[in-house]
């Protein structure tokens, strides 16, 4: 396997990132690292008031190109101390709560504590409470975070700092596997965040024909991301998430996808086909597909007056909004797409 981007810098800039908490409201130390590895490459971003990070490389002719991604990803808040001292929480982002069952969480205090937990439901055990835990239907009332300190009541998680409105975000828990997969949660959209550094890198050592700029947003998972911060210049705005795999979609783990319809409606046609040639003649295999379920920092850039034409592509990923799954191939391809495309 073979790019002119560094699969090594990329997985392990990926898996640093997945490893910091970042839901949407909290994505401090994720904006953060990124600096960091802008800084190391000797780039400097701009941050805007809403947080996200921007910047960009010049090219050599004609045209301005911005690629759009978010750090921020699913997670939830403190909704409410119970009377046996665990958590209610509130759901950041679209998932179902059947999907965090059994998972560990931080919670991260306002006196800078972070309190581990596992979220589990109000009838956990089948050897207490047997068939009514398999007829239970996981919604937001019936699941709570068991703290894992020495805590029965409200009064005794309160002395631990605990307050309603803490953010809690889930353990990633990033594996890479022999055969190139990477299953984690979070892949959805720190994959994308990892790729346009890794892109960058090379665009510095082989600049792009076309001004490439990188616009990090930390609001996606709730629907506001994109909506300020896209560059004024931007000619074509292409955002990079991920591609949803399943029954009926085209999407798959070792390819890049062209998402060409999502629940807001139709990206632009002409830049998708532009997308399209730029993959064939580098001998991409690109997948296409449409999203029912789905918006992207595309669709708020475009609902808040972007004026330019909107693409979106990205990795396939299994299982998205739960634990995720993809692999090194559409990491790769996704990363190539970009810098056939600004080349």
């Amino acid at each position: 396997m073979t790019t002119p981007a560094s699969v090594d810098y990329l997985l392990d800039v990926l898996i640093r990132l997945l490893n910091t908490p970042s839901p949407t409201g909290f994505t401090e130390q994720a904006i953060r690292l990124i600096e960091a590895e802008l800084a190391a490459l000797g780039v400097k971003p701009t941050r805007n008031k809403k947080g996200a990070l921007t910047w960009e490389i010049a090219g050599t002719g004609q045209g301005h190109v911005t690629f759009s991604g978010h750090t921020d990803t699913l997670g939830a808040m403190v909704k409410a101390i119970k009377g046996n001292g665990r958590l209610l929480l509130h759901m950041l982002g679209g998932y179902d709560w059947a999907t965090i069952e059994g998972e560990d969480v931080l919670v991260h205090t306002q006196e800078g504590r972070t309190l581990s937990g596992t979220v589990v439901n109000i009838k956990q055990s089948t050897h207490v409470h047997g068939m009514a835990l398999r007829e239970l239907r996981r919604e937001q009332f019936v699941m709570e975070v068991r703290l894992d300190e020495d805590t029965r009541s409200a009064s005794e998680t309160l002395n631990l700092g605990v307050q309603v409105g803490d953010f809690v975000s889930f353990d990633a828990r990033p594996r890479l596997t022999p055969a190139g997969y990477l299953k984690a949660r979070h892949i959805d959209n720190k994959a994308a965040v990892a790729i346009f550094l890794d892109v960058t890198r090379e665009l510095l050592l082989h600049p792009p024909r076309q001004t490439a700029a990188f616009h990090v947003t930390t609001y996606e998972e709730v629907g506001h991301g994109a909506a300020t911060g896209i560059p004024a210049h931007t000619d074509e705005l292409i955002a990079v998430d991920m591609a949803a795999v399943g029954d009926g979609q085209t999407s798959s783990e070792h390819h890049v996808t062209l998402c060409v319809a999502d629940s807001s409606g139709p990206y632009d046609h002409a830049l998708g086909n532009r997308l399209r040639e730029v993959a064939r003649g580098a001998g991409i295999d690109l997948k296409v597909d449409i999203y029912p379920y789905y918006g992207s920092d595309g669709s708020a850039a475009w609902r808040a007056g972007g004026d330019y034409p909107v693409a979106l592509i990205g990795p396939g990923v299994d299982a998205s909004h739960a634990y995720e799954r993809t692999h090194i191939d559409a990491l790769v391809d996704t990363a190539a797409l970009m810098l056939a495309y600004v080349r």
